[in-house]
């Protein structure tokens, strides 16, 4: 009889160490098992052969696949001390729900005969500055071609027998990325990210464990997780992405789990980027890590020319027309229009109206549930919180004072769509945010984008990452301030992001392109820089405030956040915390209590704490110790 310790695959186990069981038969280092926990089977991991317990230990059954990784097996385990969650749920992230019931059918697609662009000065100098192993980032301005240095760097690394991954943002943006890849490498390229269906990701997952011959896996951030032998190159395309960042236990972010993934193969890691977090920007210069800068547009088909017009939101004689769209936007999207050029209209908010609110009384429709105001959807008729997607009809009269002055304000891109569709009738119009059903995702239309065949999109920051559009030729930001209103430590750098990314949809060598920019702080120097590509000042100021005010990249930060039935309940449980913490000793800087941001949340109030410390140590020494009835976001991208 043979006994090994297993790391259980499943959530509902949260201890911190292996199980014991035992196996009629030796059992290889990174074997897949089946294993009894409570009254379920579930996947398993082996990671250690062990002498016989002191208890009875049940038996494994024995899966007919090859072993992981070894190194994806030490990813687990560096994960479980950086990123402190229940084992169980960090092992989930390495393993399918269950395995295939059939095999993955290999397609027969050889590479096409592609004669790729020549390789600009840029990119030359790039890939000449790239080291055969570690982190390297490409801080490349839209349209220089950062993808054709991700094939160059592919090609190396499968002539050498090494496998790749190459990350997206959005599983939207996977379809022309995978697209472009098996253009070049065939059949070698699969793709997995969580919105294939569960049978085709298991599928894939067993085909990519069994390959012997170098692979291409694009995908989203779990993509990383895959289980490829001999790795050689892991790119993170639009690295600044808050959705690289994950919003539930383990609370990893990809950029570290890359970088310690490529370090224990000796691989590759390039983070790619026209618009680089400050952080990773920051701690790239003080490793003295390779940074690629490349300002050269790539194509040059066409006259690479943009021209900007910038609107003041304030002055409403500019706005006789529509009262969303300037009379300056309008006139350039007839002109569009008329020339066969396509229209991208940017709005970072959903829905029809975001307030609804009376103006006899002051009520305002809010969720019963989280005290958010609930969003007007004009398509269905109905309010919707965002948060807790309760629903509820649209008032005709004001439910306090029964007057019918009941108004709706500040516009989303549902009410965009209708003010577009009664100004340009004959226009084919589509919508792409995350209100989209599952059959109107970008990714199902992305032929019919790509080509021209829709006249107008309109969107929310779906639109703005990394699409390249031949037949755009203007791009409309309906209000360019409305991601600075938030009152969090990132508001500037996500609006600089956000800006920089959708201007850069036109000017990319196809065609010339113009950008109108609606805006109420015409003269604000965030804006200055946004426009003149002025990243060194945009960084520098950045950096100064980062610094002043004790946030990344000079502290690390973690939320702690509890919800309790009131808000004086929360509020004294997180007093309670703070001044426990406080009496540690600890190196640290405590903001709070406090409100969270969305105070109340399915009819429970939430408080939290903000830490910060130089040692992230610290941080992770918290959370390990944390009272029940906590949660936890360790380096947050926003205090939000």
């Amino acid at each position: 009889m043979h006994f090994v310790e297993v790391l259980p695959g499943d959530a509902s186990y949260h201890g911190d160490g292996p199980l014991t069981y035992s196996s009629s038969e030796p059992l290889l280092i990174g074997s897949l098992v089946s294993v009894p926990l409570r009254r379920k089977q579930i996947l398993g991991i082996v990671v250690s052969h062990v002498g016989k317990p002191s208890f009875v230990a049940k038996a494994v059954t024995p899966i007919s696949l090859p072993a992981l990784p070894p190194e994806l097996i030490e990813l687990l385990k560096w994960m479980q001390h950086y990123y402190p969650a229940p084992l169980g749920v960090i092992t989930q992230l390495v393993l399918p729900k269950a395995l295939p019931k059939k095999p993955y059918t290999e397609t027969n697609r050889a590479p096409l005969p592609l004669e790729l662009p020549v390789l600009t000065d840029d990119q030359q100098k790039a890939l000449s500055q790239v080291a055969p192993s570690g982190l390297h980032l490409l801080h490349g301005e839209t349209g220089t071609g950062k993808t054709r240095v991700y094939i160059e760097l592919a090609k190396q690394a499968v002539e050498s027998g090494k496998s790749v991954i190459v990350l997206t943002p959005e599983i939207g943006l996977t379809s022309q990325l995978a697209n472009t890849m098996t253009d070049v490498f065939g059949n070698r390229v699969v793709v997995l990210h969580s919105q294939l269906t569960d049978a085709t990701r298991q599928r894939s997952w067993q085909y990519v464990l069994e390959q012997t011959k170098p692979l291409i896996v694009v995908g989203a951030r779990s993509a990383l997780f895959s289980p490829m032998h001999n790795l050689g190159l892991i790119v993170i395309d639009e690295s600044h992405e808050t959705a690289y960042k994950q919003d539930q236990a383990p609370y990893y972010h990809t950029t570290p789990v890359a970088a310690k993934l490529a370090a224990l193969h000796g691989a590759r890691v390039i983070l790619g980027s026209a618009t680089p977090l400050v952080s990773d920007y920051y701690i790239a210069n003080a490793k003295k890590r390779p940074i690629m800068r490349m300002t050269e547009t790539a194509s040059k088909q066409n006259d690479d020319a943009r021209t900007i017009d910038v609107v003041d939101l304030r002055d409403r004689t500019l706005f006789t027309k529509s009262p969303h769209l300037s009379n300056t936007l309008i006139s350039h999207a007839q002109a569009a229009l008329q020339k066969g050029e396509q229209i991208l209209l940017f709005l970072n908010r959903r829905g029809t109206a975001r307030v609804i609110f009376c103006e006899r009384c002051g009520w305002q429709a809010a969720c019963p549930h989280c005290d958010l105001p609930l969003i007007y959807h004009g398509d269905i008729h109905q309010m919707r919180c965002h948060s807790c997607e309760f629903k509820a009809p649209t008032p005709t009269s004001c439910p306090e004072c029964h007057n019918t002055s009941v108004v709706y304000r500040t516009i989303g891109t549902k009410a965009v769509v209708e003010e577009t569709e009664r100004l340009f009738p004959e226009a084919r119009i589509m919508r792409f945010d995350t209100d989209n059903k599952l059959h109107e995702r970008i990714e199902h239309h992305y032929e019919a984008v790509h080509s021209g065949q829709v006249n107008i999109l309109i969107g929310t920051q779906t639109l703005a990452k990394g699409l390249d559009l031949p037949k755009l030729g203007l791009v409309g930001v309906v209000a360019a301030d409305s991601s600075l209103n938030f009152p969090d430590f990132s508001a500037q750098e996500r609006t600089y992001q956000l800006l920089t990314q959708v201007i850069g949809r036109v000017g990319r060598g196809h065609r010339k392109g113009r950008v109108v920019l609606q805006t109420y702080a015409p003269d604000s120097s965030l804006l200055k820089a946004i426009i003149d590509k002025d990243w060194d000042t945009f960084y520098n100021n950045e950096l100064a405030e980062r610094e002043q005010f004790a946030f990344p990249p000079f502290y690390y930060l973690l939320k702690l956040s509890c919800k309790r039935s009131s808000s004086s309940s929360a509020e004294q449980t997180a007093s309670n915390l703070a001044k426990e913490l406080r009496s540690k000793g600890y190196k640290i800087i405590i903001e709070g209590p406090a409100p969270s941001f969305h105070e109340k949340s399915q009819n429970k109030f939430a408080w939290q704490l903000i830490i910060k410390a130089r040692r992230r140590e610290l941080l992770t020494e918290i959370i390990r110790r944390l009272p029940s009835g906590w949660d936890y976001d360790i380096d947050p991208m926003n205090l939000l």
